[in-house]
């Protein structure tokens, strides 16, 4: 799967519910795609097929054919459609500051500013094995 930031169009509510199906299921016919959403959205298979098809077009999903049947697995990961999403909010309302952001989340009580610090101490954590993992793969090479 694609980790690409390349950018895509935004999705649709009802795109977005699709591809919340799409990653918790993969690889999916249009017929499983429906299914799994009877409970929630009374869609007719036609539907679903239009609303697969648009999110190969905006690059969010590619298909296999298997006989006459396509198969569908997204190109994205949804972590990266989330990161694209907070680009967005970041741009729009905390003038590109992501340090805004984090501050407003705390302003808010969205998120306390010690567990804001002992995120900040996991990500150097991960960044500095990160790091070393980066300098073994160097030196076996040499």
């Amino acid at each position: 799967m694609a980790k690409s930031n390349s950018k895509r169009p935004a999705l649709s509510p009802l795109e977005h519910a699709v591809m919340q199906i799409v990653w918790s299921g993969q690889p999916l016919t249009g017929e499983d795609v429906r299914e799994r959403m009877e409970g929630t959205h009374g869609l007719k298979t036609s539907t679903v097929r239009t609303l697969l098809r648009r999110l190969e077009a905006k690059g969010y999903v590619t298909h296999d054919v298997e006989g006459r049947t396509y198969i569908y697995r997204a190109t994205v990961e949804q972590t990266n459609v989330a990161a694209s999403a907070v680009r967005s909010i970041v741009d729009k309302f905390c003038s590109g500051s992501v340090e805004n952001l984090l501050v407003g989340l705390v302003d808010d009580k969205l998120i306390s500013s010690e567990r804001l610090q002992e995120l900040a101490q996991q990500i150097a954590a991960a960044e500095e094995e990160q790091s070393k993992q980066n300098k073994t793969k160097r030196t076996k090479r040499n």
